[in-house]
């Protein structure tokens, strides 16, 4: 952003006018991935005008970082929501099981979002720029989930934690392949089995 478009953005419509960009650009992530994410998309989104987009944003990769950025911060804000109305005391598997599918799949079980999601996930490897954050959101997601796992009773070692997470994203690749209607079931049940 140049230094004139930073001062303008640093202005209260300036801000609301590059947050409804972001927040239009996330929605657009997840409807439809990367590919969704077009100046013209995110600006009628927006409801702004499309020169908006490059005026606020220096390139769309720029814009896109925010996008990953507002979508993953939402998604770790949602998740120590969760995590802030948990009871201390302990809680069965099956609780636990759908907590951790929460964070890792999201809240909609719909094979269409799980879908997306991990299609986004994949696709972040090719966008070098955003790996930095992917590694930063990865760490706080690493973090949200041992405080879920303590906080159920079931203390948990970095080791183990990782083990369980590619155990997730394993079952759900596969089932996404099979073309199962419900990859979040499938890892339920591996999940839970791992528990057990």
């Amino acid at each position: 952003m140049t230094s004139e478009s930073s001062s303008t953005a640093s202005t209260p419509k300036g801000e609301r006018r590059r947050a409804a960009l972001v927040s239009a650009a996330a929605e657009l992530l997840t409807e439809g991935g990367f590919e969704a994410i077009r100046h013209r998309a995110v600006a009628d989104r927006a409801r702004l005008p499309l020169a908006s987009t490059t005026y606020y944003f220096d390139s769309l990769d720029d814009l896109i970082a925010a996008a990953m950025e507002h979508y993953g911060r939402s998604e770790l804000a949602r998740g120590r929501e969760q995590l802030a109305r948990l009871s201390t005391e302990h809680r069965g598997v099956d609780t636990l099981v759908e907590l951790v599918l929460d964070q890792l799949l999201g809240e909609d079980p719909d094979y269409e979002a799980v879908l997306l999601r991990y299609e986004r996930l994949v696709a972040t490897g090719r966008r070098p720029y955003l790996r930095p954050l992917m590694r930063t959101l990865a760490g706080e997601l690493r973090e949200l989930l041992t405080e879920i796992f303590v906080k159920s009773g079931v203390p948990i070692d970095p080791e183990r934690l990782e083990q369980l997470v590619a155990l997730v994203d394993g079952a759900v690749v596969n089932a996404l392949i099979e073309v199962n209607p419900d990859p979040r079931a499938a890892a339920a049940r591996m999940l839970r089995n791992a528990l057990s």
